[in-house]
């Protein structure tokens, strides 16, 4: 079956560095573009960041712009999220996820594949 797990997340200050990984297996991780998500206490689950099978097209929420990287090693089948200057409103339990069809979507009702999550958490 389709597994998404995420690694990588820690406790971190202000200003500082984290890079998510998500090991994809069970599905053709080349066809599929990927997602994360994040969603911190108490507030719905939001866009973060979109990378399409090639890795050619990305796209951000605003507030991680200039920020966020997401990136993919196909040979790896693996997707990361590096993340600098990091906030105390980055703190989250950061999910990636999987979408099939290739809609590049925004919505979380886009995807079809969900990892567990990793908890961020950015101190001041």
């Amino acid at each position: 079956q389709v597994q998404l797990v995420e690694s990588g997340g820690g406790l971190v200050q202000a200003g500082g560095s984290l890079r998510l990984s998500c090991a994809a297996s069970g599905l053709t991780f080349r066809a599929y573009t990927m997602g994360w998500f994040r969603q911190a206490p108490g507030k719905e689950r939001e866009f973060v960041a979109t990378v399409i099978w090639s890795g050619g097209y990305t796209n951000y929420t605003d507030s991680v712009k200039d920020r966020f990287t997401i990136s993919r090693d196909n040979a790896k089948n693996t997707m990361y999220l590096q993340m600098n200057s990091l906030k105390p409103e980055d703190t989250a339990v950061y999910y990636c996820a999987a979408d099939r069809y290739g809609r590049y979507g925004t919505s979380g009702d886009e995807y079809d594949y969900w990892g567990q999550g990793t908890q961020v958490t950015v101190s001041s």
